[in-house]
């Protein structure tokens, strides 16, 4: 059996405190079924993520994330002019 550290157990109980009273807004599946993607209702991500280490063992990774306010302003623009 592998320990968990007190660190990763802090940042996993930190990470769900951010859910508390959110509502899901749509779920979505990769195609290979490792990955669940819920949209949250204050625009939170929670990515679940089933991966194998260098051992071969799976174990799952738990992301949230919050999407960019300002959708433009993280896009570069490129332009290409006639020659």
């Amino acid at each position: 059996m592998t320990q968990t550290s007190l660190q990763d157990l802090r940042r996993v109980a930190e990470s769900l405190a951010l859910l508390k009273g959110c509502s899901i807004e749509d779920t979505s599946f990769r195609s290979d079924f490792r990955q669940l993607r819920l949209d949250l209702s204050d625009g939170l991500l929670l990515v679940v993520t089933l991966e194998t280490d260098e051992a071969g063992k799976p174990h799952l990774e738990v992301d949230v994330v919050r999407q960019p306010e300002d959708h433009d302003r993280n896009q570069l623009e490129v332009t290409f002019g006639e020659v």
